[in-house]
């Protein structure tokens, strides 16, 4: 009872001040009442044209497209971060086998990749299999218990590294990198170019339709221009 009595004067007392605001608004009543209209006329046109974009735009892109606009316009995908392929390997300290796995780990070999992987599942606290696809370097280095000042000079001369710390060794193998400032892979921003294409088809779209309703208004009548 005590809440909901606390509630109800809460209301209440939000309505009053709302009431005493908009009396004493004085000259900016007028600003506000146009300002609270043309919120609402927007409010509407963004939810009508989110309808009309649900309906009628298909956000199907194919793979064909997305390849030419990433051809066509590479500059815009310039890498700011490395990315690199690879294997990265958490385990504790006093895991079995660790003799092993520093010889798995920096092998690319189907077998070494293998035992790599069983053991992963095994013993690992963190087992990461990124050989088919790119990630972040930096992403890869905050699991890692060292600071790299420079990671672009880093990557340029090493393939692998090893750390420990009082309760963890960390195995890192890189198979392949891509450094900061040059284009970055197709397969990396495919995603990103899919929702590009979709929402230029979006804009192509609203432009057209809204030109469409221009002519059709100025046709029938609904729309009249006057001239002197």
């Amino acid at each position: 009872l005590i809440r909901a009595e606390s509630i109800v004067k809460k209301w209440t007392i939000d309505v009053l001040m709302d009431d005493a605001a908009y009396q004493n608004a004085g000259n900016d009543k007028a600003e506000i009442d146009n300002l609270v209209n043309e919120y609402r006329r927007s409010l509407i046109r963004h939810r009508y044209q989110e309808r009309i974009i649900r309906d009628r735009v298909s956000a199907d892109i194919s793979v064909y497209d997305q390849m030419n606009y990433y051809e066509e316009n590479q500059q815009q995908f310039i890498l700011s971060q490395n990315l690199i392929k690879g294997l990265f390997l958490k385990v504790s300290v006093d895991a079995p086998g660790l003799e092993n796995v520093r010889k798995w780990y920096v092998s690319e070999s189907v077998e070494s990749i293998e035992k790599i992987e069983k053991y992963g599942i095994q013993n690992a606290i963190i087992y990461d299999y990124f050989y088919d696809h790119w990630v972040n370097f930096e992403d890869v280095m905050a699991k890692i218990p060292r600071r790299i000042s420079n990671p672009t000079q880093f990557l340029k001369v090493n393939n692998h590294m090893e750390v420990s710390d009082s309760t963890h060794v960390y195995f890192l193998n890189i198979s392949d990198k891509l450094l900061v400032g040059n284009p970055a892979p197709f397969d990396y921003v495919q995603a990103q170019i899919q929702t590009m294409l979709v929402n230029k088809r979006k804009i192509d779209y609203l432009r057209e339709f809204g030109d469409n309703l221009y002519r059709d208004a100025v046709k029938n009548g609904t729309v009249k221009i006057m001239t002197e």
